[in-house]
């Protein structure tokens, strides 16, 4: 007998992901005791434990976490099994998922999700939010189908295909009440060190992980995504670079400053990328709209 159901699978990705029952019941639009439900029934259909809850916090046995890493592979698989079939009777992929960078702010997709609601596919649109190598993994790992904003350092392999969106101008920049608001210019490295950087993690999950523009023995508080990141700046928690587009309504407010530095940051470039392989309509449409749009050109600019 079957004791295993990808409603149960994605319920366990969902706490592992979230952290915690009621923010993954939150995501799986389930109440909280429906979650806590679902995972017993599984422990007692299975016959073993998968969270221990002996601490302060639930956290996942080692059958727990190899059942968690083995459930996605299932997950992953039943989703493309699903999407396949959709496109062999409609050409129409039954979900896209576009992993947008945390770079981009995603009102800035809204638009053209509108326009896309208007052709009437079907189709479910997913956005996740990820960061460096983590929004390549998710590509890589058929967790995404495309990407939007990506750094332009794609993995070696090939098996997908990318259009170059430009460079993006970042400036380090610190509240006027940071102590290095006041300091000479050009700061120099040694003296950045003394100082904590606000930095976003990357998110890959397998892949190594990389940070950007951090100093290597640098204290870091650690953010979610750019918009806390530029916040955080303004709070005077710390120091660091920001896209200039995303400075820019805080250095206008005077909630930032600019401060220039003795080692000039390198531009980086940013790029979307997709599956080249087995496109559906939906996928066509949006890799056709985001490659003509210059809607993001224009807010990096």
């Amino acid at each position: 007998m079957l004791r295993l159901s990808l409603e149960a699978l994605e319920i366990l990705d969902a706490i592992a992901r979230r952290g915690s029952f009621a923010a993954a019941a939150d995501e799986v639009h389930r109440v909280p005791s429906a979650v806590t439900y679902m995972v017993r029934k599984l422990e007692d259909d299975m016959g073993v434990p998968i969270f221990d809850r002996s601490g302060h916090r639930a956290q996942l046995t080692a059958a727990g976490l190899e059942l968690l890493n083995e459930g996605r592979h299932l997950l992953r698989a039943a989703n493309e099994l699903e999407c396949r079939i959709k496109r062999v009777a409609t050409g129409w992929e039954t979900e896209l998922t576009l992993a947008v960078d945390t770079i981009i702010p995603l009102d800035l997709l809204f638009p053209m999700l509108k326009q896309f609601d208007e052709l009437g596919s079907g189709t479910r649109i997913r956005f996740l939010h990820e960061a460096l190598g983590g929004t390549w993994e998710a590509l890589l790992e058929r967790r995404a189908d495309i990407l939007v904003g990506a750094i332009a350092q794609g993995p070696t392999g090939g098996g997908y295909s990318m259009h170059t969106i430009g460079d993006f101008r970042s400036v380090f920049v610190v509240a006027p009440t940071h102590p290095l608001a006041s300091m000479p210019e050009p700061l120099a490295t040694q003296t950045i060190m003394q100082h904590r950087g606000i930095v976003i993690p990357d998110s890959a999950r397998q892949m190594p992980t990389y940070s950007y523009n951090i100093l290597s023995g640098q204290d870091v508080l650690r953010v979610p995504d750019m918009a806390k990141k530029a916040a955080a700046h303004a709070a005077g928690l710390g120091c660091g670079y920001l896209p200039l587009a995303w400075a820019r309504p805080y250095l206008e407010r005077g909630e930032l400053v600019i401060k220039t530095v003795s080692e000039v940051n390198p531009q980086a470039r940013l790029c979307h990328a997709w599956h080249s392989q087995g496109a559906g309509h939906a996928m066509k449409w949006w890799v056709e709209t985001l490659t003509s749009s210059m809607v993001i050109q224009e807010w990096l600019a």
